[in-house]
């Protein structure tokens, strides 16, 4: 375990250790997409996981796919995340906001304009989708004109800059999951016939210039971008030209010098490696299902250098601690992740407690 306790420098941060907060959805936000009223403690509670990647935050109206998920747009939307960073810089840890454009991913109903979805070609993910009157699924959308594409990228670019202005130190495009980024990837998601569908450089044309505009706008040095490389999620299928196109996305990037690169790992041993040799900047590698006892081993063989935690951390406000003591962990609960007050969220006990 001692490879976790070593500092570490990402982007502008220097961190005392390898441990992070991975993204998670929380649903606690306001309907307008304000930053609910515990989100600045949830977050501060567990500063001690050094950098903490907030939840999915949507870039614009139509990047909002889950009810009550926050967004960084709007004056009111930065005033809530401002409360955030200050309770988390002020409790030691440092905060990325991710941004998140849920593309086909969404239903009117969760909505407060009540549009249609978008994504790069008018296909259903064909996916079950939590409403506010139950489930349904998600719907065909609209598929987004090549002046709305290059409309997204600026809007990506827009909330980065209003993220900075909230005092976030940094952000994390969210390329993964299923959601918009990785449907212009897909070819299942992506039949369009413009500059942004067919070829593998195309589809990952989208992604790039996301990443270039975030970076032109706030730094390379505050933007990361999460990846899920081969992700089922969302009802997408990569194609056996996945790999070819992971491997020409990461070059391309690897050329912004970014704070970050984030691998949502699912499964393929030898793209990751692959990856790991293309990307000189620093790499975040995120197992699902993770445990305490192996968090340290892709760090040992040099495979990732710093490793976010999701359900750890969510149930475990004081992980390092915890960790570092060999402390018994509590349990997440999973009928609380998503929507409602402070159960699940704020209510997790802590050692000293």
């Amino acid at each position: 375990m001692k490879a976790l306790w070593t500092p570490v420098k990402i982007g502008k941060l220097n961190l005392n250790h390898r441990l992070g907060l991975a993204p998670m959805t929380r649903s606690r936000a306001k309907p307008d997409g304000t930053p609910g009223g515990l989100a600045a403690e949830y977050y501060a509670q567990r500063a001690s996981l050094g950098l903490l990647i907030s939840e999915g935050t949507q870039p614009s109206d139509d990047g909002q796919g889950y009810t009550t998920t926050p967004g960084i747009y709007t004056d009111a939307h930065v005033a809530g995340w401002r409360k955030v960073a200050d309770a988390v810089h002020n409790a030691g840890g440092h905060l990325y906001i991710q941004l998140m454009h849920a593309g086909r991913i969404s239903h009117p109903d969760n909505t407060p304009h009540h549009r249609q979805p978008v994504g790069p070609s008018a296909i259903s993910a064909e996916q079950p989708m939590f409403t506010p009157s139950g489930m349904q699924t998600t719907p065909v959308p609209r598929a987004l004109t090549t002046a709305e594409v290059k409309q997204t990228v600026k809007n990506f670019a827009y909330a980065a800059r209003r993220a900075i202005e909230a005092g976030a130190d940094g952000v994390e495009i969210h390329g993964a999951n299923g959601y918009l980024i990785e449907q212009f990837i897909a070819p299942n998601a992506n039949t369009r016939t413009d500059e942004y569908g067919g070829s593998l450089e195309n589809r990952a044309r989208f992604a790039i210039e996301v990443v270039q505009a975030v970076a032109s706008e706030i730094g390379a040095d505050r933007t990361g971008i999460r990846l899920s490389p081969l992700s089922t999620s969302g009802g997408l299928v990569e194609g056996p030209e996945a790999p070819a196109l992971y491997r020409y996305l990461v070059g391309e990037l690897n050329k912004l010098n970014l704070a970050y690169l984030h691998i949502l790992h699912t499964g393929d041993e030898t793209l990751l490696q692959d990856i790991r040799k293309a990307w000189t900047h620093p790499l975040l590698v995120n197992r699902p299902g993770a445990q305490p006892e192996n968090l340290h081993r892709d760090l040992e063989i040099g495979l990732a250098d710093l490793v976010p935690v999701g359900q750890l951390g969510l149930a475990n406000p004081d992980l390092v601690a915890r960790l570092k003591t060999n402390a018994p962990l509590n349990a997440a609960d999973r009928a609380t992740f998503f929507g409602g007050g402070e159960a699940g969220y704020t209510d997790y006990p802590v050692l000293a407690a």
